[in-house]
């Protein structure tokens, strides 16, 4: 239904600066021009110019010039901005404290991640377990990677027996992982790495081999041509990657974009899910104590979500939303597992289920408005009781081996750093392992959950989080942080990034819009392709409601949100450009016409629809996709767009087309800058240095903007003019 034509007309010189120079808050912004060219889509006989198609090549020097171009004047900008050293200085100071992970037991040893404060990377550390945990010395550390930190570790799986480890690395943040084998002993490297490995977990058979996933190689760019045949294969120590075998996937007729094999702890069973969106999945079941067995289906299509969590010889335990929105966890001998043998074993209730496993009981987390319950059950499905949690906020990390007698789990929410506290399974009582050392005194705040209104009258939850005794007088600087999408919750979790604004005096507000899974399936739905609006009303209606309580105006307003709530971010702003003074997307999902032909981008077509399905829906994704809906002569906020330029898995085009067609169009004094992180990608993996240093300049833009000449803290929240 799509054809394209494309003629390449320059009609401005690439890097030329605009003649015209604008000036916020006394500081120059000289915009690099951006050409444009004549290229145009034809979706069901209507045409759409898409003029800065040009930016989508990231191995073109025109697009490497037009990068730099616009980081120098970004950083010219934000060089100049009074408080940025100070802020800096103090968010490093905040930042530079003890953080470690809950222990975990591999073989012979216990293992856990610390980060002594401002290192670049988390830090594998390990003792012999059953010694002090104060002996543990340094395993594996990923600083020793690169110097600047922009070589990371991805994921780490030990072999059952603990004596091999598995360890993924990723490159500038890119998707796409390298995979190295250490014996764990030595520490020495076993065998060559294996290459080209993307959106992959590895999943130990035994001592022998595991396995893992991939795409094939990409024809063009690997950092932005698409990638939608995932597969499954299996590395068998000591054999070559080419040897590798294909396991799952890779059947042309049969397109999945995502597919994962997980062993079972006890190495009887290998499950097979295969997923042709982020949402829904097939799954399979082998039985590998039987040489040669063939794959069992146990779901044959992709209409619910579904994977087993356990087994206890052939009786599986199963997770599902198949009927049930809110999830529950049932019982099939795997013989004959299809869903119509399945029995009820924790049925769903009204709340959403989040469950673990370990030590011999199963712990069903629930979301209730989005705050944590955690109740513990038998393998006969037996409530034995509620786990007692320290507060109100979110609890994680339940799972554990069969065979231990004790788990780890943490503890936090806005105000809360995250504390990790041991659970005794058998007798239900938790103490105090580890407590944050941070700068920071939880008690000088307050959290509080609110519930709303939106447009079509449904009720929405926000929690909001500030300095106690704060004015409500409406000039309070406010961040809406949001995210509706991809069934994906947001619930209270401790940030030093938020913790340094509200030292501040600002305000952080989270509403837990429609899109997420905070209220199951049914709320998911709510938000998806032709009901797509429903989350940009949500997030408006939550800044109406911080408005009409006087918590701040439109003045003082920061929208701000990453991936798909970049996508949320960049919507509102071009459906409201006067609802917020500043709006900072980053790594957004702007382009929502193309976004389906770049990387792993069809796959969230479960989310958006794409402008292919048919003539309703690419008019819907037309009315909202932000860079197709910015006008000529309209003010929109002062916007700060953020994003990197190995950001494999949103392409860093839907970010530079979004700032092109602001900085051409913007009407006022407002600025627009796009600042784009070199070595850099969606998020995972970023240096301490690095974000750090982003943080800053999103709250000095921010502040900047609102007016403030000086810190609020140091200046009584006194505003400017």
């Amino acid at each position: 239904m799509k054809k394209i034509t494309t003629t390449l007309l320059c009609v401005a010189i690439l890097m030329a600066c605009t003649e015209e120079k604008q000036k916020t808050n006394n500081i120059t912004v000289n915009y690099p021009e951006t050409k444009t060219v004549d290229t145009v889509d034809t979706y069901f006989d209507i045409k759409i110019k898409d003029p800065y198609r040009w930016l989508e090549d990231d191995r073109s020097e025109d697009t490497e010039a037009w990068v730099e171009a616009q980081n120098n004047a970004t950083f010219g900008y934000l060089d100049n901005i009074p408080y940025r050293e100070e802020l800096k200085k103090r968010l490093s100071k905040l930042w530079n404290y003890e953080k470690i992970g809950a222990p975990f037991k591999e073989g012979d040893y216990s293992y856990f991640y610390k980060n002594n404060g401002l290192q670049n990377q988390y830090v594998i550390y390990r003792y012999k377990t059953g010694e002090d945990p104060n002996t543990g010395t340094i395993f594996l550390d990923p600083n020793t990677f690169k110097e600047d930190g922009t070589i990371s570790l991805g994921g780490a799986s030990f072999s059952k027996n603990g004596k091999i480890l598995a360890y993924s690395i990723s490159e500038g943040g890119s998707d796409w992982r390298k995979v190295l084998i250490m014996n764990t002993e030595s520490k020495d490297i076993i065998e060559d790495t294996l290459v080209d490995i993307k959106f992959s977990g590895m999943s130990w058979y035994k001592n022998e081999g595991f396995y893992y996933s991939s795409y094939d190689k990409p024809n063009g760019s690997e950092l932005s041509a698409k990638t939608d045949q995932h597969k499954v294969y299996y590395h068998k120590l000591g054999t070559p990657q080419k040897n590798d075998l294909v396991i799952y996937g890779g059947t042309p007729s049969e397109k999945h974009r995502y597919i994962y094999g997980t062993v079972t702890e006890d190495n009887r069973y290998l499950l097979i899910s295969p997923k042709v969106s982020t949402s829904g999945n097939k799954l399979y079941i082998k039985d590998l104590t039987k040489p040669n067995s063939k794959l069992v289906t146990i779901m044959e299509h992709t209409e619910s979500d579904s994977y087993v969590i356990d087994n206890e010889g052939s009786k599986l335990f199963i997770v599902t939303n198949l009927n049930a929105p809110n999830k529950k966890i049932v019982t099939v001998d795997a013989s004959n597992p299809t869903p119509e043998n399945w029995v009820d074993f924790i049925p769903e209730t009204e709340n959403v289920l989040v469950p673990s496993v370990g030590g011999g009981s199963f712990f069903a987390e629930y979301m209730v408005d989005a705050v944590s319950k955690v109740l513990q059950y038998d393998y006969k499905g037996e409530l034995i009781r509620e786990v007692k949690l320290p507060g109100f906020g979110s609890a994680g990390g339940f799972g554990t081996k069969k065979e231990e007698t004790e788990l780890y789990y943490s503890f936090t929410n806005y105000k809360t750093p995250g504390n990790i506290f041991k659970y005794d399974i058998e007798n239900g009582t938790s103490e105090l392992f580890h407590k944050s050392n941070i700068d920071f005194n939880p008690e000088d705040y307050e959290s509080n959950q609110v519930f709303y209104t939106s447009k079509d009258g449904t009720k929405v939850p926000m929690i909001i989080t500030h300095k106690k005794g704060l004015e409500l007088n409406g000039k309070n600087p406010t961040i809406l942080y949001g995210y509706g999408g991809f069934n994906i919750s947001l619930t209270p979790n401790f940030s030093i990034s938020n913790a340094i604004w509200m030292e501040q005096g600002g305000i952080l507000a989270v509403p837990n819009l429609r899109g997420g899974g905070e209220y199951g399936k049914a709320w998911h739905k709510a938000g998806t392709k032709l009901q797509k609006q429903n989350v940009f009303d949500d997030f408006i209606a939550a800044a109406e409601y911080l408005f009409g309580n006087n918590y701040t105006t439109s003045d003082f307003l920061a929208l701000r949100g990453g991936s798909n709530g970049g996508l949320l971010v960049g919507a509102t702003m071009t459906q409201r450009p006067d609802l917020a003074k500043v709006a900072l997307p980053a790594v957004g999902v702007l382009d929502m016409l193309r976004y389906h032909t770049f990387t792993s981008g069809a796959g969230w077509a479960y989310d958006y629809g794409t402008s292919e399905d048919d003539k309703d829906m690419f008019e819907y994704l037309k009315g909202y996709s932000p860079v197709h809906n910015v006008k000529e002569g309209i003010e929109y906020p002062a916007t700060l767009i953020t994003t990197g330029d190995h950001d494999d898995r949103v392409v860093p085009a839907h970010s530079f087309k979004f700032a092109a067609e602001l900085q051409s169009k913007q009407a006022g004094k407002n600025p627009t800058l796009i600042r784009i992180e070199t070595d850099g990608g969606h998020g995972a993996g970023t240096p301490v240095s690095k974000i750090i240093e982003q943080y800053v300049d999103i709250y000095c833009f921010t502040l900047y903007n609102m007016g403030f000449e000086v810190l609020p803290s140091k200046a009584n929240e006194k505003i400017k003019g």
